[in-house]
């Protein structure tokens, strides 16, 4: 039930589903959060099935099942742990994309509402002075692009770290 929920999550581009979220929860910060929660979810899904999957079928798994550990001690000890690397890889990589979504349900309205400060907001306001004063819309474009690029480099850089298919080559 839930991959076919994923599966129908995915036929759709996440930030026009935001947008739909957004429009029926009304704009906010805190619905622009939600909405983009529930864009985001798909992957972590993904993942942390397939890690499950892939482990509980190891050898490991059956020794602890023939010496009678339960299955939540076998979950907690032995699976959660193998799996919460690529979980911490995969939050990295998708923060960048967390971010590009709520800037931009902020530049069109929905986000956080004045006077909260939001990147998307301030690119807003500045479009209409760009060519008087650049700098009220490149300054923001600027840290949103550098604090994208820096998510996407600690990912990459955990991924380097934490798994060991990379470790042994």
């Amino acid at each position: 039930l839930i991959s076919a929920i994923t599966d129908m999550l995915w036929a759709f581009p996440p930030i026009i589903l935001a947008l739909a979220i957004v429009t029926i929860l009304g704009p906010g910060l805190t619905n622009v959060v939600v909405a983009v929660s529930i864009v985001s979810w798909a992957p972590y899904t993904r993942i942390v099935r397939a890690k499950t999957q892939s482990i509980i079928s190891r050898e490991f798994i059956t020794a602890a099942r023939a010496v009678g550990e339960s299955s939540l001690s076998i979950m907690f000890r032995y699976v959660l742990p193998n799996t919460l690397a690529s979980v911490i890889v995969l939050a990295t990589l998708t923060i960048p994309s967390a971010i590009l979504y709520t800037t931009a349900l902020s530049f069109l309205g929905f986000g956080a509402q004045p006077p909260t400060p939001d990147w998307g907001a301030m690119l807003n306001e500045g479009k209409d002075y760009i060519f008087k004063a650049p700098w009220c819309s490149v300054f923001p474009g600027l840290f949103i692009t550098l604090t994208a690029l820096s998510f996407n480099l600690l990912g990459d850089a955990l991924r380097d770290v934490l798994d060991p298919k990379l470790r042994l080559g």
